[in-house]
């Protein structure tokens, strides 16, 4: 994801003040329960791994929101509303991530074309089932996961913002080297 942090400054941290800078001064969320989500969300999604996590009852890597959703509806067990909640918020996670980080993968003509308007309605949709099913003391917060549904679009756009400043970041990094 990253080709150089500057150095002297821990992935954790680069994402978390870029996240809080500019959702502080630019988007207008002041929510450091946001903020700091949001800057550990996209520690978590570095590796590829990480960001397509979700496995099929086989194994098999789930890449799609589709089967994503049917997954989160299949195969009871024993805890299925916990197991529920999980995979929505992932979804939220996933859509949020690729709707504020790369967009532009999403609008490539692929078999349906454009996708982005997909994943926003998806994200702000799975946050908001991930809410519903959070227990008192859950982590994260079901208001927390509710703020994210609320603000989906805001926190899109704040990722998109926050992209263009690590990219600035490493530029002038690389330049100074």
């Amino acid at each position: 994801m990253l080709s150089k942090i500057p150095t002297g400054v821990s992935l954790r941290s680069f994402f978390s003040g870029l996240v809080e800078q500019v959702f502080m001064t630019e988007v207008g969320i002041c929510d450091p329960a946001v903020t700091d989500y949001l800057g550990q969300m996209l520690v978590d999604f570095v590796h590829v791994d990480d960001i397509y996590r979700l496995r099929a009852v086989d194994g098999e890597t789930i890449r799609d929101v589709s089967k994503m959703q049917a997954e989160a509806s299949l195969s009871p067990r024993p805890d299925e509303s916990t197991r529920t909640r999980i995979i929505n918020r992932y979804i939220g996670d996933f859509t949020l991530f690729w709707a504020g980080i790369y967009p532009e993968n999403l609008r490539r003509p692929r078999s349906g074309g454009d996708r982005l308007e997909l994943f926003l309605q998806q994200g702000r949709r799975s946050y908001g089932i991930a809410s519903e099913l959070s227990r008192p003391n859950a982590d994260p917060p079901g208001e927390l996961l509710r703020q994210l549904s609320r603000q989906f679009e805001c926190c899109v756009h704040g990722l998109h913002l926050v992209r263009a400043d690590w990219e600035q970041t490493i530029q002038s990094s690389k330049n100074q080297n």
